[in-house]
């Protein structure tokens, strides 16, 4: 049978759940988004 780890399954769920997400590099929109949150929020 496959011998797959917990990370490797985890993966192929999220995969089969949701093959519509997003991947690849944000754009400076979402950057900036990150950032104004991050600035109001910080680390938590």
């Amino acid at each position: 049978g496959l011998k797959r780890t917990g990370k490797s399954c985890r993966l192929g769920w999220l995969n089969y759940l949701k093959p519509d997400i997003k991947r690849g590099n944000l754009s400076p929109q979402e950057q900036l988004l990150i950032l104004e949150l991050h600035s109001k929020w910080g680390n938590r």
